[in-house]
């Protein structure tokens, strides 16, 4: 009993000894908003939901919901996706790269409402290698849906702003939209 008091003392004593060498280091750096960069970007994503190619896979399904309102992707339906982004909305135009993510069904409805989250990657022009970060609830009955940036690497690191996309095609095959990004950057 003697020993494990001694040992326990010990012990604490080691522990308060080492918390007290070990400091939290950080350090403040100075933020200039005026060195903040806007940049408007134009592209056309492609987005194959059937055929032999396609870019939109379930991943996931829950066996738990009812499917009343008779779509093709239920309620709580995880999808994968990697989209081609294209300079205009001929599939033979210039690819810029891609946009991967993954797409959740949120609401059981008779609308669709998906939560989104892309990551939309360049490797042309000035901002080959970079990446734009997007997350937000997307109401597929809208003529205009609008995601916001919540981040980027590359050139637009610590990037924030918002996306505006609009259906150029859809059917039971593809989806062609139009996006209009907004991003603030350093």
């Amino acid at each position: 009993m003697r020993r494990t008091l001694i040992l326990t003392k010990i012990l604490i004593l080691y522990l308060f000894i080492v918390s007290v060498q070990s400091k939290y280091h950080s350090r403040s750096l100075p933020y200039d908003s005026e060195e903040a960069k806007v940049t408007n970007l134009h592209f056309v994503l492609h987005e194959t939901i059937s055929g032999s190619n396609p870019t939109v896979a379930m991943i996931a399904q829950a066996n738990i919901t009812n499917n009343d309102n008779n779509s093709s992707v239920p309620f709580n339906t995880v999808l994968a996706l990697d989209d081609i982004l294209n300079i205009g909305p001929e599939t033979n135009s210039e690819v810029i790269r891609n946009a991967q993510g993954l797409g959740v069904l949120i609401a059981e409805t008779s609308t669709t409402n998906l939560l989104w989250f892309w990551d939309f990657g360049f490797i042309t022009g000035k901002f080959n290698g970079s990446f734009i970060s997007m997350f937000s609830r997307n109401l597929t009955t809208a003529m205009v849906h609008e995601l916001s940036v919540v981040g980027g690497r590359g050139k637009f690191r610590m990037a924030k702003g918002y996306a505006q996309i609009q259906d150029y095609i859809q059917n039971d095959t593809i989806i062609i939209s139009e996006l209009n990004v907004t991003v603030i950057h350093y």
